[in-house]
């Protein structure tokens, strides 16, 4: 569990140490005793402990390998020479991966990257929970990524009851992402600030029978449109020809005249119009 330590202040401990070392040079001059040698190596001992933290950073001690305590405070310190002291960065910071290959939930092969911003909250588990905690945010963000990808599909063009999908998820998709990253990086006493997927895709050697597949179901789809208009359009013909009495149409040339403008209007090219020089029945 982490502790805050407070250290001494680093201007006291400077006074000190000079006035030990003029004591010492003054002592060994005048009356030429060793000791006076004891109090000079003493002072430069004593300065061994002075150690400057700047703002957002921290210093773990640890004495004779047991955890001492933690100093989060900004500003010039002295701390007991003996400790080890490991600094570690309290700032945000960005992990923009690489996008992976990972399988989507109905197996399709996809490529998907994270963005992370964290940062230490707990210095403790940051330093002796794990081993390398910035190599752990890394290898865990892209481990729950791999899950998260494999809970729900890419699309719903195979999975149609699928209402949620990587492509069009969006935040919730991002929520269930970072829920899942925090709860990883919680061992390392990592704050998770904000988790979102930045890149997706199909792999390469599916990308192209996708890219088919999504433009011949929206060539479909489009074709539906124009068939459900043209069907409107003829019906509207057929109803004002025969309420305004234009000309009297018996069945079989009702279904001409249907089939005709069926034609034109479901084409993919204009009509080349055919001039009839005759009567209506030739």
């Amino acid at each position: 569990m982490e502790k805050i330590k407070t250290a001494t202040s680093g201007y006291l401990m400077l006074l000190v140490v000079f006035l030990l070392l003029i004591f010492g040079v003054a002592g060994l001059i005048m009356l030429k005793s060793p000791l006076f040698i004891v109090i000079l190596l003493l002072a430069i001992f004593f300065t061994i402990g002075f150690t400057v933290i700047n703002p957002n950073k921290a210093v773990v001690l640890t004495l004779f390998g047991k955890y001492s305590g933690t100093i989060k405070d900004n500003g010039f310190f002295w701390v007991n020479p003996f400790f080890v002291r490991r600094s570690i960065s309290l700032r945000a910071r960005n992990f923009d991966s690489e996008p992976i290959k990972v399988n989507d939930k109905i197996g399709n092969p996809i490529m998907i990257g994270v963005v992370l911003v964290w940062r230490v909250s707990d210095t403790f588990k940051a330093s002796f929970a794990v081993d390398e905690f910035q190599h752990f945010v890394v290898v865990q963000s892209e481990a729950a990524l791999r899950k998260l990808a494999g809970i729900y599909p890419y699309d719903n063009f195979e999975d149609h009851d699928a209402e949620i999908t990587l492509r069009s998820g969006g935040e919730e998709v991002n929520a269930e992402l970072e829920k899942e990253i925090i709860e990883r990086l919680d061992i390392a006493g990592i704050e998770v600030i904000e988790a979102r997927i930045n890149y997706i895709a199909y792999a390469q050697e599916i990308a192209q029978a996708m890219l088919k597949r999504q433009q011949a179901t929206a060539i479909v789809a489009a074709r539906f449109k124009i068939v459900e208009g043209a069907v409107s359009m003829v019906e509207m013909a057929l109803d004002q020809l025969s309420e305004k009495q234009i000309v009297e149409l018996d069945d079989d040339k009702k279904a001409a005249m249907v089939s005709n403008l069926m034609v034109v209007l479901c084409g993919d090219r204009e009509a080349s119009p055919v001039v009839n020089t005759g009567t209506l029945y030739q």
